[in-house]
């Protein structure tokens, strides 16, 4: 299944994508939600966030193609940030970049959990009974911000920038997340192409490890890091992520001063 967050100018609402329709639901997504007799076409809404996170967890190194190319160690613990709420941006959603000077922008497709059921200190064997399902994820960087100080890595700065965590456009439930096909395209063209075999934690892993004394949310995302061919985006493009089984994620980003000259 296939669950989206929808608008229109009087309601908001969720439900089930299937072929174009939304089948809409109420009560709790996460929990016993329940099928309502009315559908919306997807054409006639706007696709909001699937899901609203209490926090975005986002793993870095945690690539084995990434840390042989980097000379990394392999790590046996998540090492992770937190993206805001400001960050959460939805399918579609354009993002105009907020500090004139910001440099250059790096996209990182990553495939991203979706928490179904409050958990802390959660075990390996019972991780995916948490699980709700998947979507796509694009942890966007402002690279200059990230070692703007000698010393210190600005991780939440350089990452937490109003719509730099875009997410969606849906949570599918049921997929085994094993090998799925991880792309991201700039402006068409495709830059980044990976499987998730070649994460060095597996998501049930990461869900265990990052619950050990931090209580998880229905609705919580955790972005499994990137792998191999992230870059930059130019001063205005469209990013695309694609996975096997979710569908695309799509970005428009333009700079401060594209906005204003235009």
């Amino acid at each position: 299944m296939k669950w989206v967050r929808y608008s229109t100018k009087t309601e908001h609402g969720f439900g089930v994508l299937v072929d174009g329709i939304v089948e809409i639901y109420g009560g709790d997504m996460f929990a016993n939600p329940i099928k309502s007799q009315r559908t919306v076409d997807l054409r006639s809404v706007k696709i909001e966030v699937p899901c609203l996170p209490s926090k975005m967890i986002a793993l870095w190194n945690n690539s084995h193609s990434v840390a042989a190319v980097q000379s990394l160690d392999t790590p046996t613990e998540p090492l992770f940030f937190i993206k805001p709420a400001n960050s959460y941006a939805a399918d579609g959603d354009e993002i105009v970049l907020p500090i004139p000077g910001v440099g250059r922008i790096i996209y990182e497709a990553e495939l991203g959990i979706v928490i179904g059921k409050q958990c802390k200190d959660v075990s390996v064997e019972d991780a995916g009974s948490v699980i709700f399902g998947y979507t796509c994820v694009n942890d966007l960087t402002a690279l200059a911000l990230l070692q703007a100080e000698a010393g210190f890595t600005h991780w939440s700065r350089a990452k937490g920038l109003d719509g730099f965590g875009p997410f969606g456009p849906v949570i599918a439930t049921g997929l085994d997340p094993a090998e799925l096909t991880i792309r991201a395209r700039v402006n068409g063209r495709e830059r980044q192409v990976y499987t998730t075999s070649d994460l060095i934690l597996a998501p049930a892993s990461i869900v265990s490890l990052v619950s050990r004394g931090m209580t998880l949310y229905p609705g919580d995302v955790i972005a499994c890091g990137t792998s191999v061919g992230v870059g930059p985006v130019p001063k205005t493009g469209t990013v695309e992520i694609e996975i096997d089984g979710i569908g695309i994620l799509q970005t428009h980003l333009r700079s401060v001063d594209h906005a204003v000259s235009e």
